[in-house]
């Protein structure tokens, strides 16, 4: 993969960051293969085990994913099983599947243990994570199980993957590739710990606060593509960078960027096959595309702020402004 330009000719990573970083190890809990290896015939003591060992990520694993209560271990006995054997939905083969395509996770691990010590350079206090992984039965790609991050790996086995075609959207599909891991992971991470603070509500603080994280982790991922880091195809990258200007005029156009109706937040920001507000030819999130090229132009403009302060800064509308952004 090649190193990431940033759009508009902004810092490179090297003006955030030392070449040598102290390392970090984040390690991968194989509670996947745990699972996998929970037999009919000896369920109970499997289950035993299996709450034993991983005392934060069962529980988390049978309310969330299984639907049922951490405490009725005599139903999980029967439920864990046929979970596992399921062939109406496909499970037992895509559980099969992923042991083959998770069975070297070094890559995985060299991609996490680089990004994260980058963020603990930047945030030396935040607690780092321990990565589960899990098989979900297609229900989620990432959980949080208290200060860690856990992988649905059955979510990630190439987007051309035949079970995908029953249960997510095409749209779905670019972002669920063992390659995405390690952002998907990293931006959940970001996210939680630098959450939406404004007072307000307008689809401005909005962009600029999702476009500030896109910025870091684009920094963090470095890489990466952009259109990998925004999980967006190589075509869907071009053509916002195409219709950039026309894209821009039609937002101030309509005055979408000091609208609040959840109508307007969710079209700019929520994933999806295209933004309404736009063109059925824009590819979803738009308004997060739209907030990194304005945080991208606005570290352009000012050199002297820090990636702390960028993050710090509050003031969507002094951000936009100082930006001099002009597409």
């Amino acid at each position: 993969m090649g190193m990431v330009v940033l759009m508009t000719g902004c810092h490179g990573t090297g003006e955030y960051f030392p070449k040598k970083i102290a390392p970090v190890e984040i390690p991968i809990v194989r509670f996947d293969q745990a699972l996998m290896n929970v037999n009919r015939a000896t369920a109970h003591q499997d289950i035993a085990y299996l709450i034993e060992e991983y005392e934060d990520m069962m529980p988390v694993f049978m309310e969330d994913i299984l639907g049922i209560n951490r405490w009725d271990t005599a139903y999980l006995a029967q439920a864990l099983p046929d979970f596992l054997e399921d062939t109406v939905y496909g499970f037992h083969q895509t559980n099969l599947d992923a042991k083959v395509m998770f069975s070297d996770t070094r890559e995985l691990e060299q991609a996490l243990n680089r990004g994260f010590a980058r963020v603990h350079y930047l945030y030396p206090d935040w607690e780092l994570p321990s990565i589960y992984f899990y098989i979900s039965g297609f229900n989620a790609s990432l959980l949080f199980v208290s200060d860690d991050i856990a992988v649905g790996v059955d979510m990630y086995l190439g987007s051309d993957y035949p079970m995908y075609n029953r249960v997510v959207y095409d749209y779905q599909k670019i972002t669920m590739r063992k390659e995405c891991i390690p952002t998907d992971i990293i931006s959940a991470y970001l996210f939680r710990h630098i959450p939406y603070t404004s007072t307000k509500s307008r689809l401005l603080e909005n962009m600029i606060y999702r476009g500030k994280i896109m910025f870091l982790l684009s920094l963090i991922m470095d890489e990466e593509k952009e259109w990998e880091v925004m999980g967006y195809t190589q075509e869907q990258w071009k053509w916002c960078e195409k219709y950039e200007r026309s894209i821009w005029y039609k937002i101030m156009d309509q005055k979408d960027l000091f609208k609040t109706e959840n109508m307007v937040l969710t079209s700019y920001l929520n994933d999806g096959p295209f933004t309404a507000d736009i063109s059925q030819e824009a590819p979803g999130r738009l308004g997060t595309w739209l907030g990194w090229r304005i945080v991208a132009s606005y570290m352009k403009h000012n050199p002297q702020v820090s990636l702390q302060e960028l993050m710090d800064e509050g003031d969507a509308q002094s951000i936009l402004e100082n930006s001099y952004y002009k597409p």
